[in-house]
This record gives structure tokens, C-alpha cells and sequence, in this order.
């Protein structure tokens, strides 16, 4: 990028976000190589920064701690940019939740600090609303956010049980068991419905 181009890009993001950010997506565009993707990437930080930091300090209740995760989470986006193909998206949106929310959880492993999160997987995930009136979004809509987040990716966003893995720091094989538990949960909700 030359110094013209550098400064361009400066003044845009001056009058889009904050100072004190501006060095930070700097630093992230530069990992980037074609104007697409730096395009693609600024837009997905201008919309979504706000909405990760607030997840972040839900589950950390620490600003500073909260910055370093969202500061992961885009480091994961820009090794997955590709597979964002829309940024103002459910998908794109529940994308970025879920890679918050596993991060934030990363964080606290990582540390060995001495916070309540759990090991059952209904403790662990965002509750996010589900859409819609059909018996399929109702059962979704009862699941335990975790179980919710794996079947969204694996059926709705269409990743890979492997490429969940990736995503979210886990083993292939959990991946694979935890989507299998979900669908029996979400199976027996609907049964439940039906009655």
C-alpha cells in the first residue's frame, strides 16, 4: 500500500470510527491484500465492533479483558474472511457471536481464573431469538444456546463439522458429538410439540 493509498484509507476511517481504533483496524487491514477484502473487513468492524465488545464483557465483565477477545475474534475473521460472503447478514451476525462468545470462553481457560461457566453445554452460548412461526424454529428457539449455535453452523450456515472445529477450538470428534446431541434435543422438543 503506498503512502497516498495509506492516507485515504486513514481519513475514511477518521470519519468513520473512533481514534483510538483506527490504529487497530490498520493493523488488521494490513494483513489483508486486495481492496475487496480490506472493503470487506472495515465494514464487518464498523458494524460489529460494538456488538462484540458486548458479548465479550457479558461473559467476561471486564472491559480490558473484553477488548483482548474481540481483538482474537477479528484475528479469526480475517483467517475466515472468505467465507463471509454477505457482512450485513444473520449469518454473518451469528457468525461473529459465536466466534466472540468461544473466544471470550478461550480467555478465561487460558487465564485458570475462577469463573462459573460451567462444563454442561446448557450453560454456555448466547441467547439469541429465533425468527418465525414454524415448529422447526419454535424447537430451536428451546434449545440450549450451545446446541443452537453448532446446528445453525453445521445446517443453516453450512460449514463442516472439521471447519466448526476450527472455528470454535474444539476436537472433531466433540464437534461431531456435540451436534448429535443437539439434534436429539431438538428432535425431542418437536416431538413434545406435536403432542
Amino acid at each position: 500500500m503506498t503512502k497516498l493509498a495509506l492516507f485515504r484509507q486513514c481519513a475514511i476511517l477518521f470519519r468513520t470510527i473512533p481514534c483510538e481504533e483506527v490504529n487497530a483496524i490498520l493493523i488488521y487491514l494490513q494483513m489483508l491484500e486486495t481492496d475487496a477484502d480490506k472493503s470487506k473487513f472495515e465494514r464487518i468492524y464498523v458494524q460489529y465492533r460494538g456488538l462484540m465488545l458486548r458479548v465479550a464483557n457479558s461473559i467476561l465483565h471486564n472491559e480490558q479483558d473484553a477488548e483482548d477477545t474481540i481483538h482474537q475474534a477479528f484475528l479469526a475473521i480475517l483467517n475466515n474472511l472468505d467465507k463471509i460472503s454477505a457482512v450485513d447478514c444473520p449469518e454473518t451476525q451469528s457468525y461473529i457471536v459465536i466466534i466472540t462468545e468461544h473466544k471470550a470462553i478461550d480467555l478465561i481457560r487460558d487465564r485458570k481464573k475462577v469463573v462459573n461457566i460451567g462444563d454442561d453445554e446448557t450453560e454456555l452460548g448466547l441467547e439469541v431469538p429465533m425468527p418465525g412461526d414454524s415448529p422447526l424454529a419454535d424447537a430451536l428457539a428451546k434449545l440450549p444456546p450451545r446446541y443452537r449455535e453448532v446446528l445453525l453452523l453445521r445446517f443453516d450456515n453450512g460449514y463442516s463439522t472439521r471447519e466448526i472445529a476450527a472455528m470454535l477450538g474444539m476436537e472433531h470428534g466433540a464437534v461431531q458429538k456435540l451436534i448429535w446431541r443437539a439434534k436429539d434435543a431438538l428432535e425431542k422438543h418437536m416431538e413434545e410439540d406435536a403432542v
